[in-house]
């Protein structure tokens, strides 16, 4: 069975980057419905007992729309709540290093991350991935995920409007740009760029028990 994880955080915990309506919303109402429906229609589909990943690949491999869309958002926003610190911090160590060779530095990483959202045209999500060493800014459309491709998903925003809608209305610009200077969580990402080099596990969708 899918389960809603828990926030990592307080519910007023982001603010003012993103406020404790946007996240009881976001978090309690939208993600919530996404782990309900992928629920029914992973047991109509007889698919209890496999992994969010594995479903979420079963269902791409044989075209049933509905079950990836739910599954995968169900994935995308138990990704994004873990991207997410009050307690932010610039990148170190490797990670800093390998931003600096693809981006010239966090500020050029920055600009492509927040204009990579701005072009996205309606509902996504923006990534910043690893393919061992080697990082890219990159978008998906709707519920497209990076849950089981050959990048790893080092930090994702995401840009539905229901995200940020309640606090920036349509200026998505500046939601990106507070997110990633205010939020961002750069230890995730530190971890999650080791296991694209192979020296932990990525992370993975918990299943309840």
């Amino acid at each position: 069975m899918i389960r809603l994880p828990e926030l990592p955080y307080a519910y007023a915990a982001l603010a003012p980057t993103l406020s404790a309506d946007t996240l009881r919303t976001h978090h309690d109402k939208h993600h919530a419905k996404y782990v309900e429906t992928a629920n029914k229609l992973v047991a109509e589909h007889g698919l209890e007992g496999r992994s969010l990943e594995e479903v979420i690949a079963e269902a791409e491999r044989r075209g049933l729309t509905k079950l990836f869309n739910n599954a995968a958002q169900a994935w995308n926003h138990a990704f994004f709540w873990d991207c997410m610190t009050p307690e932010r911090r610039d990148p170190q160590g490797e990670l800093q290093a390998a931003i600096g060779e693809a981006f010239g530095g966090l500020a050029g990483l920055k600009a492509r991350f927040v204009q990579e959202g701005v072009d996205h045209f309606a509902s996504g999500w923006v990534w910043l991935a690893a393919e061992g060493a080697n990082l890219a800014v990159l978008s998906t459309h709707d519920a497209g995920a990076l849950a089981h491709d050959g990048r790893t998903p080092l930090l994702v925003c995401d840009v539905w409007e229901h995200a940020y809608y309640l606090d920036y209305k349509q200026d998505r610009k500046s939601f990106l740009e507070r997110w990633f200077d205010a939020v961002a969580h750069w230890q995730f990402a530190e971890t999650q760029f080791a296991a694209a080099q192979g020296r932990r596990e990525p992370w993975s969708f918990r299943l309840a028990a």
